[in-house]
């Protein structure tokens, strides 16, 4: 009888991409699963049909080979037994323990069933900065406690001059099954733990885990214009992995201090200025501070308290888009404290001089009380 094509077997085109067979193999898997077909045996075969035309496509090297040849590329044993992943030594119970692996995350294995190696873990470091440096941007030395790789043993575990054997139990395949009928349920193999070695031999500095704990120094470059939340990635500066498996990454996440006299909201900046009475009726300059140092601002005459003024580009500058913000200064009129005998008397004198005309002189004070004498007024009639 001869065989379909493989690409009719998952029902994807000869250019498909290898997501898409993946997706076609769990599919159809877990359509012909044993455990759904209720031991209907064409169901059976149809499912093996499906894993073995998914172990030769999901395969680059094999998948040229079909691809050039057809089935007969694997009939002189090519494909580890002829038997299309089942020959060779992989049996019924295999396929199922492939399909959890893919399927549900489990299994630990890679293609050949070689054990993975388990990436070190992420590490976060908390960075306080000022606004000052936020905006400037700063190169900054850390300190961080992590696992780093032994030097004795180059993170193998084992001893200098030893290695890592080959697991007994699991073959080196970091997993073994139990069989229950029809059946087999795969687990990490309790002698290795799933890593398919075991060190007979430890190095002593490590003990055999291939790293060791020590406070490392980094040096984070901080870009201008980062702002609280935002996290600078560091590829392979946390923890080291077990057994010269890969490190983990290091998020650096900034946290930028309140500051004394602006507000940040993303790239804009505010600040409040106090400005004297006088200066507020009869207008001036005044200087207002900014982070690159002193400028004059221009304050008309007659401005009123909470007057907001715009310093084009006088801002923070994106760290992703590079625009540069603007800085707000809201002026809030200083009253006059601490004053003298001659300075209220001249207060007064003034007061009773703008007495006659208050509306003139004060237009949002005489408003105010009209309404409120309306407002009165209405609730007796």
């Amino acid at each position: 009888m001869s065989k379909r094509d493989y690409y009719e077997v998952l029902e994807v085109s000869k250019d498909a991409a290898e997501r898409d067979i993946k997706k076609a193999y769990k599919r159809l898997a877990m359509k012909y699963h044993p455990d759904r077909t209720q031991g209907d045996k064409s169901k059976e075969e149809q499912f093996k049909e499906v894993k073995e035309a998914y172990e030769i496509l999901n395969d680059d090297q094999k998948r040229a080979a079909y691809d050039q040849y057809g089935h007969a590329a694997f009939e002189q044993g090519g494909h580890g037994g002829g038997g299309g992943g089942f020959g060779g030594g992989q049996d019924f119970g295999d396929a199922f323990g492939d399909i959890f692996g893919d399927i549900f995350g489990g299994g630990g294995r890679g293609r050949g069933g070689q054990s993975r190696q388990r990436r070190g873990s992420d590490l976060r470091y908390n960075l306080d900065l000022s606004l000052e440096e936020a905006v400037k941007g700063k190169t900054l030395e850390i300190k961080i406690p992590t696992f780093v790789s032994c030097d004795p043993c180059d993170g193998s575990g084992a001893k200098k001059g030893t290695s890592a054997k080959t697991c007994s139990t699991c073959h080196g395949h970091g997993q073994v099954q139990m069989r229950q009928g029809l059946f087999a349920v795969q687990q990490s193999c309790p002698t290795c733990s799933g890593k398919g070695k075991v060190i007979t031999d430890p190095c002593t500095s490590c003990r055999g885990q291939g790293r060791v704990e020590k406070e490392k120094t980094l040096s984070v470059k901080i870009p201008p214009g980062v702002d609280t939340g935002d996290r600078i990635r560091l590829s392979g500066e946390g923890e080291a992995g077990e057994h010269g498996a890969p490190a983990g990454d290091l998020y650096v996440q900034a946290n930028v201090r309140d500051h004394k006299i602006f507000v940040r909201d993303e790239n804009h900046l505010f600040c409040e200025v106090p400005i004297s009475f006088t200066t507020a009726a009869l207008g001036g300059d005044i200087e207002v501070p900014t982070l690159e140092g002193k400028v004059k601002l221009k304050i008309p005459k007659e401005t009123q308290t909470g007057k907001m003024f715009r310093l084009r580009g006088k801002g923070v500058k994106s760290v992703r888009s590079h625009s540069i913000g603007d800085l707000m200064c809201k002026v809030v009129i200083e009253t006059p404290v601490s004053l003298s005998g001659d300075q209220a008397d001249l207060l007064r004198q003034l007061e009773e001089k703008m007495g006659k005309s208050t509306s003139k002189h004060s237009p949002k004070e005489t408003g105010f009380f009209d309404g409120v004498k309306n407002f009165f007024d209405d609730l007796k009639s």
